[in-house]
């Protein structure tokens, strides 16, 4: 087992709960992967100027005792004008032992961002081998800041808090 997040010595008067957070990588492992090229063999008699969709989604879910499995949903779709000429899928999965977390906020970013960035290079490495043996040019995804999408969900969710907090609570008329 490897421990990703080794934490560091405690200073001289910090909580000892702060200093046993622990992030263990288990399991690295591809839970599911797709691959459809609907109009070959003709797609590859065209010229090769694609536009790309990429979207990508994580899902955490908790097993036994500390372990969290996480997912990496990467769906990459290739299109040559209106002609989807291929649309690529692979679920990246990882079980992590998350422990030592006491806060909800702080097991959702390890969940959220810290373990999907982990699992990234192996799912864009996923996807580029797909794309390679379907027989296209190279694909390589570009790098995904984790952090920063997790914390712009977040500002998002307590912008629509907030919204729903000065919304009128009931439409009922006393």
């Amino acid at each position: 087992m490897t421990d990703i997040a080794t934490p560091e010595a405690p200073a001289a008067g910090t909580d000892n709960a702060a200093a046993q957070r622990q992030v263990l990588l288990q399991k690295i492992y591809v839970k599911d992967a797709s691959l459809e090229v609907p109009l070959a063999p003709q797609i590859f008699t065209r010229q090769w100027q694609p536009t790309l969709d990429v979207q990508v989604n994580t899902d955490a879910k908790p097993l036994e005792g500390d372990a969290l499995q996480v997912v990496l949903a990467v769906t990459v779709t290739a299109k040559l004008g209106e002609d989807v000429a291929f649309l690529v899928e692979a679920q990246q999965a990882g079980i992590f032992t998350v422990r030592g977390f006491t806060l909800a906020e702080e097991k959702a970013a390890v969940a959220a961002a810290y373990c999907p960035n982990l699992l990234f290079p192996f799912a864009r490495e996923t996807i580029a081998d797909l794309v390679q043996r379907a027989g296209f040019p190279q694909l390589l995804l570009q790098p995904i800041n984790f952090d920063a999408l997790y914390l712009e969900h977040l500002q998002r969710a307590r912008a629509q808090a907030a919204a729903g907090d000065l919304a009128p609570a009931s439409n009922t008329v006393n």
